[in-house]
């Protein structure tokens, strides 16, 4: 079983890769454009894509996955492929109506959307009615800059139609991921990365000449990034067979049981998206630039989400229903087990690497252009304070859809509510005393909060969840890792005296050594420690080259 969790892990793994190095290069050609604290186009592009990215993350990586695999599983493996197609239609078009309404209803309600992310005044109303005094805002807040208000509502208008395009791709990408084909979904979210790399080239420089800002080009770019999404994996889709009717009922039976394990499944794996929601308005009271140093941050920390947790994730969900339905709750345990263990060994010493490394390896991808050295420091600073969440974000990956498997979608949603909640006092606790970087603080204790607290829930509801395998990976990961920190910082300062040249090509050599180092540290380390989900994973690795 761990076995064949790891194998598809790693194909989702690759293509999640290529989508998240598209998405950093995305984030070094933004960054030169537009930088963070020099212009506000790129605080108003990020207040502006939050409500449509909050949906696409909630949709792609959560609720609907969540909610209609183990359906769609289901019905596919009892009625066969006629009712499983039926389904699908059913699915997609009650999104595009869904989505469509609401698509509609934010672009006539943009301007009061924008303002109640990004109004440092709204965010003081709500804290004072919440019996807290708020900071004041700093004199270069979001709200005080002329036309950026203007800017962000105009710019949210631009890219709702995503919400549209995203919910269909996701309902494409639950039916390929049942029928166990996974690298197509897992590629499809790097064509909006490629959309907007090209856009950013092409059409921000004709921009001016039709009389529009430049950052607008990003916002067209976001919206065939979505249509994109649909475009790469509907082909494989047809080849299985499946073919789009024009059919509508919330009344069929499966549709009702989707939107059901939906509605408190959104709130359920909504913490995150919702908790960087909340960052974002309480962003907006802090100097030009905080939104922005804390997306790059958090898109950098969320690189290895991508890779190790969702891809995780979206293999073990198809097994996890399939053992629910069997009611295999042993096969379930060894399942959700493995998967864990190999979170563990991904992440940990991803965490620490993240920790260690932030400042060069922000100047190496993202200080260039209009992004000044002062926006790295900031930038770094929020990533070392997000980083400590990964394991978080990516176990609630895990754990989440665990319940939704069981039919029990209301227990990561009451989680998942006392985590925002967490995250509200934290971050507002947090902001007075650390500005910014307490935003990103916040945020990764409630994530580490919602996923120890599902995974102790999950572990009652299974009688257990092999404990005690899982603690001992995880002290003997945590060593290993804590070694390779140990050589990274050092190799860091080093290679840093001995290559000062600011060139990207010196930058690159200085990265690319500490972190030669750090996985040699980690090898070793954890050969002496006798990770078995390292060995695992190099006997693999070896076994293919020799073959090869």
């Amino acid at each position: 079983m761990s076995s064949r969790l790891a194998r598809s892990a790693g194909l989702i793994g690759i293509a999640t890769m290529a989508s998240r190095i598209l998405g950093v290069v995305r984030e070094i050609v933004l960054a030169g454009l537009f930088g963070a604290s020099a212009t506000p186009a790129m605080d108003a592009y990020n207040v502006a894509f939050r409500v449509p990215n909050l949906v696409r993350d909630l949709f792609a990586e959560g609720a609907m996955t969540a909610a209609f695999v183990p359906t769609f599983t289901r019905t596919l493996n009892s009625r066969g492929r006629e009712a499983a197609w039926r389904l699908g239609n059913l699915v997609i078009n009650a999104l595009l109506l869904v989505t469509g309404v609401i698509v509609i209803l934010a672009i006539v309600f943009a301007e009061p959307i924008t303002r109640a992310i990004a109004s440092a005044d709204l965010v003081g109303d709500v804290l004072r009615a919440l019996g807290i005094t708020a900071r004041a805002a700093a004199p270069q807040g979001f709200a005080s800059v002329p036309g950026k208000l203007e800017l962000t509502t105009a710019l949210t208008r631009v890219m709702m139609p995503f919400l549209t395009t995203v919910a269909v791709a996701v309902a494409v990408m639950g039916m390929l991921n049942a029928l166990h084909r996974f690298f197509l979904p897992a590629l499809s979210p790097a064509m909006f990365n490629v959309a907007t790399i090209v856009c950013a080239f092409v059409l921000v420089p004709i921009m001016p000449m039709v009389g529009l800002p430049e950052i607008a080009a990003i916002a067209i770019a976001t919206v065939l990034g979505g249509i994109g999404q649909i475009a790469i994996q509907w082909p494989a889709l047809r080849k299985e067979g499946f073919r789009y009717q024009p059919i509508l009922s919330f009344r069929d039976p499966d549709v009702r049981e989707i939107l059901r394990l939906m509605g408190p499944g959104t709130l359920g794996l909504a913490a995150v998206q919702i908790n960087v929601l909340v960052n974002t308005s309480l962003a907006t009271t802090e100097p030009q630039g905080a939104v922005s140093w804390l997306q790059y941050a958090f898109r950098l920390m969320y690189l290895p989400i991508g890779l190790f947790g969702v891809s995780i994730a979206t293999a073990a969900l198809p097994d996890l229903s399939r053992h629910a339905a069997d009611a295999d709750r042993s096969a379930m345990r060894k399942t959700i087990s493995a998967g864990l263990r190999l979170m563990l060994m991904l992440n940990v010493p991803a965490t620490i690497g993240l920790i260690v490394l932030a400042q060069p390896i922000i100047e190496l991808l993202l200080q260039y252009g209009r992004f000044t050295s002062h926006d790295t420091a900031a930038t770094a600073a929020a990533l070392m304070f997000y980083s400590p969440g990964l394991i978080g974000y990516s176990a609630v990956k895990i754990a989440s859809p665990s319940f939704y498997s069981l039919g029990d979608s209301r227990t990561p949603a009451t989680v998942s509510i006392l985590s925002i909640l967490m995250n509200l006092v934290l971050n507002v606790i947090l902001v007075r005393w650390m500005g910014y970087r307490g935003l990103a603080l916040g945020t990764a204790i409630a994530a580490l909060f919602n996923a120890s607290t599902l995974l102790y829930l999950l572990n009652r509801r299974l009688d257990g969840l092999d404990g005690e395998q899982v603690a001992i990976a995880f002290v003997k990961i945590l060593a290993a890792s804590v070694v390779m920190g140990i050589v990274a910082h050092f190799f860091s300062v080093w290679i840093t005296d001995a290559v000062p040249g600011p060139q990207w090509y010196w930058r690159a050599l200085r990265v690319s050594g500490a972190i030669a180092a750090s996985v040699l540290a980690l090898m070793v380390s954890a050969r002496l420690l006798a990770i078995a989900e390292f060995n695992d994973a190099m006997a693999r690795v070896t076994s293919r080259l020799v073959r090869r």
